[in-house]
C-alpha cells in the first residue's frame, strides 16, 4: 500500500480544516495517509512514498529550521514541489522574479535603504503597503503614507517588500485560485472587513467559493507554468492570488509551500489533490 505523510504543525496536529476529507479521499485510492508535525523527531519521513506539506503554518517564524527539514526530507523521499522551490518561495522577493507574469509593483528594502526607498515609493504611489519578506497571514503588514507615519512603528524585522496600496482590494477583494497539477481547479473570492486590506478571517475577512473564468484561469495557470519552467521544477500544487491593479488582473502572491485547500468551503478539492498524491507517489526516487 502507498504511504503518504501530510505535514502540519504542532498547533494543528490533525491538519488543515477539513483535513479528514483529504484522508478519506486518499484512503479511497488505496493510500495509507496520516498527518504528522514537521518538527516531530519521532516521524520517519523516509518511510513514506510521498510527503505533502499542507498546514505547516509556523514555517515563517522558523524559516531556516523548516527549510533544513525540507531538505532532509527531499533527500529521503519524494517531497511535493521540493525543497529548492520552498527556499525560493519562502522569501516574497520572488515577486520580482516572475518573468513576464504581471504582478503588483514591488520594491525590496532593508534597514539601510528604508528611508530613501520609502520616500521614493510614496512619491511614486502615494499610500504604500509594507510587508515582511518572510511572513504569512498578514502578520506585520503596515500601511503608510510617508516616512513620518506612526504606523511604521509596527514594522517587523527587515527585509521588507513595499507595494502600492491596491484600492480594489477594499471594493472587489482578492481572488485565490487553487492550481493542482498545472490546472486551475477552484476559485475563492476573498473580501476584507471594514477598512482592512487583509482578507484573512483573523482580521474579519470572508472567503467564499467563486466561479473560474477564462481570464483568471489563464493567468493563474500561466503563473504556475512560467515558474515551473523558470525553476525547472515539478509544481504539484499552488495557490495563485490575484487582484485588479491599473485596469488588469495581476499576481499578488504565488504560494508554493503550504496553501490550504479550503476544504471547509470547497470539499471537492480533496479528490484532485488525492489524485496527484497517488500519481507523484509512483515517481518516488
Amino acid at each position: 500500500m502507498t504511504r503518504a505523510l501530510l505535514a502540519t504543525f504542532n498547533l494543528m496536529p490533525d491538519g488543515e480544516p477539513g483535513g479528514d476529507l483529504l484522508l478519506a479521499a486518499l484512503a479511497e485510492r488505496g493510500v495509507d495517509a496520516a498527518w504528522a508535525c514537521w518538527d516531530d523527531p519521532a516521524v520517519d519521513w523516509g518511510a513514506a512514498d510521498v510527503v505533502a506539506v499542507r498546514s505547516t503554518w509556523d514555517y515563517h517564524r522558523r524559516c531556516a529550521e523548516f527549510l533544513a527539514w525540507a531538505r532532509s526530507v527531499h533527500e529521503e523521499t519524494r517531497l511535493l514541489n521540493g525543497a529548492d522551490v520552498f527556499a525560493w518561495n519562502a522569501d516574497k522577493s520572488y515577486l520580482t522574479d516572475l518573468g513576464d507574469v504581471p504582478v503588483v509593483p514591488t520594491i525590496l528594502l532593508d534597514d539601510r535603504t528604508l528611508v530613501a526607498g520609502l520616500e521614493a515609493a510614496v512619491a511614486r504611489w502615494g499610500t504604500v503597503v509594507i510587508k515582511p519578506a518572510i511572513g504569512a497571514s498578514g502578520v506585520g503588514v503596515v500601511v503608510a503614507r510617508g516616512i513620518d507615519d506612526a504606523a511604521l512603528e509596527g514594522l517587523t524585522a527587515a527585509p521588507w517588500l513595499v507595494q502600492p496600496l491596491v484600492g480594489s482590494v477594499r471594493t472587489q477583494g482578492e481572488i485565490s485560485v487553487c492550481v493542482l497539477d498545472g490546472r486551475a481547479v477552484s476559485r475563492f473570492d476573498k473580501l476584507p472587513a471594514g477598512g482592512e486590506i487583509r482578507v484573512h478571517e483573523f482580521y474579519g475577512g470572508a472567503t467564499r467559493p467563486g466561479v473560474l473564468d477564462e481570464v483568471t484561469t489563464r493567468l493563474a495557470e500561466r503563473a504556475v507554468a512560467s515558474t515551473a519552467e523558470r525553476l525547472d521544477a515539478d509544481l504539484a500544487y499552488a495557490r495563485v492570488d490575484l487582484m485588479e491593479y491599473d485596469g488588469r488582473l495581476v499576481v499578488s502572491e504565488l504560494e508554493l509551500i503550504e496553501p490550504g485547500l479550503y476544504l471547509g468551503v470547497a470539499p471537492d478539492n480533496a479528490a484532485p489533490f488525492a489524485d496527484l498524491v497517488v500519481e507523484r507517489a509512483g515517481r518516488r526516487p
